[in-house]
């Protein structure tokens, strides 16, 4: 019960409501759980929360011609070359604060191959969970 509370913690953190699985996470791994399936259960969560964002985007497309659509013509433009100057390497840091939410529902806006987005995001926020947990663990050593 305990990493499916950290997996749905860290799928809430990924979508656009505002909420950490970082403290989550540290707090469970004080008290001694597995390191292994702490990271196992955040980082699915987090990347099941971000490919939400992506299909969330996707879909939001369909409304584009609505009056009340959130993003002007000429603000999607813009996203849509900042995102390919940066391009689709850039979902490796969908994991981080305030930006890392959005990016991911650019991605389905822009119809970003969701292949590619879940390998790059679930590397981008695998990574962030292994080196938390690392220090961590060299912190409580």
């Amino acid at each position: 019960m305990v990493y499916f509370s950290l997996f749905c913690s860290g799928l809430l953190a990924a979508t656009l409501f505002p909420a950490s699985s970082e403290v989550l996470l540290l707090a469970l791994l004080q008290q001694g759980y597995s390191p292994l399936w702490l990271f196992v259960a955040a980082t699915a969560g987090n990347t099941l929360g971000s490919c939400i964002n992506w299909y969330l985007g996707r879909k939001l497309l369909l409304f584009q011609h609505k009056r009340w659509f959130p993003f002007s013509a000429a603000a999607m433009g813009r996203a849509q070359l900042q995102f390919q100057r940066f391009g689709s390497w850039s979902l490796l840091f969908a994991w981080l604060p305030v930006v890392g939410d959005p990016l991911t529902l650019i991605a389905g806006m822009l119809k970003v191959r969701f292949s590619l987005f879940l390998l790059l995001v679930l590397l981008g926020k695998a990574g962030r969970y292994a080196v938390l947990i690392g220090f961590a663990n060299a912190l409580l050593a």
